[in-house]
């Protein structure tokens, strides 16, 4: 696009993001009286560099994570392309309108991942970029189409969280390309200043990882005057001049800045004349043109680099520009005023009634700017957003056999025979673990699957003289990612896998595996992967206590909570590995359903006698829908035990104990407390019964339940609400310790003893009562 049309879509660009804000927090009736807010200011300080991305260098296969802050920017670029309309802008942080952050399943426009956790947008980049070319590498996608850039505009602040930097060495060991990280340095962020020598630190974290670093620090017009005498001291003194100093004379003006340099730089040959041939107000717009507002710098610096090298680029910028909150140290929750709005208006030549209007202001350039803005490809790119079609599940997967097992043992062995017998499941299946995969039971799947990277390695355990069962060969056909230990980077690596078939059209069956308790270590990017509606299993083991010898710290307490409070994801606890075959068949078709989600499969590494039974229809729906009757109860029964994952055993010694005393007692397995407690709540809501309802009619209405389950009692307590049974709720609310499990289960009050000495008092005071 024409350089002057793309100055004037810049100036457009601050308007409505500055204006859609103004509107939301002083035009918009507020109901509540709550804060809105909206970043005019951060906002302010990356249009130049959007304005550039979106409007000329950006190729619709590219993707781009925009940073949260500058959301209302991203809007108005949306509805300047036409893929963002003037209702869902004026209700910008309204219910059902544009929102806060970008977001890809509350946004009618067009994001591509979402962002608000500050961090974790910039990272998912650097994953995106190795499933792009994983998915390249397998031919899954048109091969004609040019590798996107995966790009990250983040502010200079979001370089303090530690995933980046996790990212950034995961991203190192992978070789990672075509990734682009766009810096807003504008050395602000919500409450102070960043630190002088943070770009140095930048510039060399970068190139030790091997990036390309890009620094754009001063404009055109600096450039210029540093090419007149005197001009080589103008630039030492802007390179030694404080950030804290900078954006308060950034905010003061033109007579504060010439205050200061004629005090600073009195009798240095050429600064006089510099200054006397400056206004204030030329002098002030002198002392800010730095790099990342000036559109020629920023455009000539992205169109330079046309490689697959990754590169940052580092923007100086000031915070506000362009606007009277410019540079004040508490301008990130500021807001301009009517009167302040009404000044950016005219100077805009906006007339009053026409905020919203693409082109007010702009009129003689209308027909130019609709001309050009119809040929980019973000305004008519309608395919970036993917559905390939689903992958086939075959409708039986069969349990492997084996008298005693763990279901963690159960699910590395059905992985490995989907790997041989069900190879058109299997080349959709990728896998990822934070160095415990064999710990994890993936080792057989990578023995037969393989590791992936671009190019052909030879792998350490193929090559070792050592004997090893792990024989993995490391390749472009390979289907394993080895990430480092960074539960962040689990959780991001899956969130990218994830997304993609919507982002390249090409449908992965993710699975992740992980060491249970450690799923806390990065819930964030958990919650962000689901937040954007990714789409993978997680796999985490051991369950509960049943590391019992690893003591507290890999032992799990209220990962079953997560599983159930998570949104967008379903949680699963089975005790049988015949359980697991069939919630895995389910789940690989959940995943790709359109009103599907995420799955957790939380696991044991404790072996149990396996059910010799048949999976017949309806114990296979039992099993999905969450819970089925191992021993059924009598019509009417007064008393039940249910129990979840591999306490299953002890629920049953215990009812085997029980069963000549009280022989109408029933044995309930619950395999996914998750979906009977959404069912449950579904069915309140709309005056229906739901299936856990079902299930506990068979008993009376003065029953009383036991639950048990090896993580925290509140997963199956609140089952005593659905039909107003008592319960005495058995299970985990405090850190573990070092032992057997014989020693713990008893120590915490779930083994077998602990369940009879539970049903007895059920039945004491059914008989004092």
């Amino acid at each position: 696009m024409e350089r002057d049309a793309l100055r004037a879509l810049e100036r457009k660009v601050l308007w409505l993001a500055v204006w859609m804000i103004h509107h939301a927090n002083h035009l918009r009736a507020k109901e509540d009286g709550l804060k809105v807010g909206g970043h005019q200011a951060s906002s302010a300080s990356v249009v130049t560099l959007m304005t550039a991305l979106y409007f000329d260098v950006l190729r619709a296969w590219d993707r781009v994570a925009v940073k949260p802050h500058a959301s209302p920017v991203f809007h108005a670029i949306q509805y300047l392309l036409g893929r963002q309309t003037r209702d869902q802008i004026e209700r910008f942080r309204a219910f059902g309108g544009a929102q806060s952050y970008p977001s890809r399943t509350k946004d009618a426009d067009d994001v591509d991942f979402s962002t608000g956790s500050v961090g974790l947008g910039v990272a998912i980049t650097s994953f995106a970029a190795i499933v792009q070319d994983y998915v390249r590498a397998k031919h899954l996608v048109d091969g004609q189409t040019p590798p996107g850039r995966m790009v990250s505009l983040l502010g200079d602040a979001e370089f303090d969280e530690g995933n980046v930097f996790e990212a950034l060495l995961e991203g190192w060991k992978h070789d990672v390309q075509n990734v682009w990280w766009i810096i807003d340095y504008n050395r602000q962020s919500l409450d102070a200043l960043a630190p002088d020598r943070l770009f140095q630190r930048m510039d060399a974290i970068f190139r030790d990882m091997e990036w390309r670093v890009v620094t754009l620090k001063y404009g055109r017009l600096m450039e210029q005057a540093f090419a007149r005498p005197g001009g080589d001291a103008l630039r030492e003194w802007i390179d030694a001049c404080p950030n804290a100093w900078y954006s308060a004379l950034a905010h003061a003006g033109g007579a504060a800045w010439r205050q200061q340099l004629t005090k600073d730089l009195a009798g240095t040959t050429g600064i006089s004349e510099i200054l006397a041939d400056h206004t204030d107000d030329q002098l002030a717009r002198l002392m800010t043109n730095l790099g990342g507002h000036d559109l020629d710098v920023v455009l000539d610096a992205f169109h330079a680099v046309n490689d697959a090298r990754p590169t940052c680029f580092i923007a100086y910028t000031i915070k506000g520009y362009g606007l009277p909150l410019a540079g004040h140290k508490d301008n990130h929750a500021g807001l301009l005023s009517p009167h302040q709005i009404a000044k950016l208006r005219q100077s805009m030549g906006i007339r009053e009634g026409e905020e919203w209007e693409r082109f007010s202001g702009l009129e003689a350039l209308a027909p130019l700017l609709t001309k050009a803005i119809a040929s980019l490809p973000f305004a008519r790119a309608e395919g970036r957003q993917h559905r390939p079609p689903p992958i086939v599940v075959p409708p039986r997967l069969e349990a492997p056999r084996g008298a005693r097992m763990s279901t963690q043992e159960g699910f590395g062995r059905l992985l490995s025979t989907i790997a041989r017998d069900h190879t058109g499941l299997a080349d959709h299946i990728v896998t990822t673990s934070p160095d415990v995969t064999v710990s994890t039971n993936l080792g057989s799947w990578v023995n037969r699957r393989g590791v992936f990277s671009r190019e052909q390695h030879g792998s350490e355990l193929t090559t070792s003289p050592m004997s090893s069962p792990q024989k993995w060969t490391v390749s472009a056909e390979g289907q394993h990612i080895e990430l480092g230990i960074a539960e962040n980077n689990l959780f991001l690596m899956l969130a990218a896998f994830g997304l993609s078939a919507p982002l390249f059209g090409a449908r992965l069956l993710p699975i992740g595996t992980v060491y249970d308790p450690f799923i806390n270590r990065g819930l964030d990017a958990l919650n962000y992967a689901c937040y954007q509606d990714a789409r993978f299993f997680l796999v985490a083991t051991p369950s509960g206590l049943s590391l019992a010898p690893e003591g507290g710290a890999h032992q799990s307490v209220y990962t079953p909570l997560i599983g159930m409070g998570q949104p967008s994801m379903t949680a699963f606890e089975p005790a049988y590995v015949d359980e697991l075959c069939e919630i895995m068949r389910w789940s690989f078709e959940h995943i790709q359903s359109p009103q599907g989600g995420s799955v957790y499969l939380r696991l044991s590494t404790r072996p149990l006698e396996q059910r010799q039974r048949p999976m017949t229809p309806e114990l296979a729906r039992d099993v999905v829908e969450g819970a089925y009757w191992l021993k059924p109860p009598a019509s009417g029964s007064d008393l039940a035990i249910v129990a979840s994952g591999a306490v299953v055993q002890e629920a049953l010694a215990a009812y085997e104990l029980l069963a000549e005393d009280v022989p109408e007692m029933g044995l309930l397995v619950v395999t996914s407390a998750a979906r009977l407690h959404r069912g449950w709540l579904d069915g309140r809501r709309h005056g229906e019964s739901s299936f856990v309802e079902q299930k506990l009619a068979r008993l009376s209405t003065h029953a009383g339940l036991v639950t048990v389950l090896d993580g925290h009692a509140a997963t199956l307590s609140w089952l005593g609400a659905v039909h107003r049974h008592e319960v005495i709720p058995l299970g985990i609310e405090k850190f573990g310790q070092s032992g057997t499990i014989p020693d713990l289960y008893r120590t915490y009050g779930i083994d077998h003893t602990a369940i009879v000495d539970a049903v007895a008092r059920l039945c004491v005071a059914r008989v004092v009562g």
